[in-house]
């Protein structure tokens, strides 16, 4: 290599430079997005042992995310990368995968509908606010944040929690707690508004979470 010239590539070079903390960020992804496909595979076939699936899944997202931050203080090393990591795979763990849930489960009616992708894109919004207010919202002296502002994403796992006990009871579906209502010209499960709470409560600017 003559002097001046660039650096050749390394093949893969992205995937060999994450660090442990990455690849856990990642694991939490692909617990989401797995969780995502189980549903799926229970709307399509009705397999029950494919919804319980999704319901453990999400959980073992959460362990990763909480497992990447834990690994990354350890080692003493984060990185912007990390950060933009952590929000994708919690947007598809705690964002996509839970709205979708709900879906399949019977909240498909058209007012559900909108309500579910009112509640994605808080969870969007409130990943991007923290991403791009973190640094100004950490302390002087130990750079940490101390606070969220709004709930964080993964309180939707509360959501989650109570579908799988709605779903153990028989409580989905035809026979969805609190019912079904016709509103114009589409359904309405009243179910469907504890989303609309959650997201609401993620884009809040007065509802301040300590951070553990």
């Amino acid at each position: 290599m003559t002097q001046g010239s660039p650096a050749k590539p390394r093949r893969l070079s992205m995937i060999r430079d994450f660090r442990l903390a990455d690849l856990i960020t990642l694991a939490n992804g692909f617990a989401g997005m797995g969780a995502i496909l189980f549903i799926l595979r229970y709307v399509s076939s009705g397999e029950r042992t494919a919804l319980w699936a999704a319901f453990c899944l999400l959980p073992l997202a959460l362990i990763f995310d909480v497992a990447d931050g834990w690994v990354a203080r350890r080692q003493r090393l984060s990185s912007a990368m990390g950060q933009e990591l952590d929000s994708l795979a919690d947007l598809v763990s705690f964002g996509v995968a839970p709205a979708t849930l709900a879906f399949a489960l019977g909240m498909d009616g058209g007012w559900d509908s909108l309500v579910l992708v009112y509640f994605v894109g808080c969870g969007i919004s409130r990943l991007a606010r923290f991403n791009a207010t973190a640094a100004t919202l950490a302390d002087e002296a130990s750079g940490k944040v101390k606070y969220f502002e709004g709930t964080p994403i993964p309180t939707s796992l509360v959501l989650v929690a109570v579908l799988a006990a709605l779903s153990a009871a028989g409580l989905v579906a035809d026979e969805m707690l609190f019912g079904e209502l016709r509103i114009g010209p589409w359904r309405f499960h009243p179910l469907v508004l504890i989303f609309a709470a959650s997201g609401s409560a993620m884009i809040s600017k007065t509802l301040r979470v300590p951070k553990p």
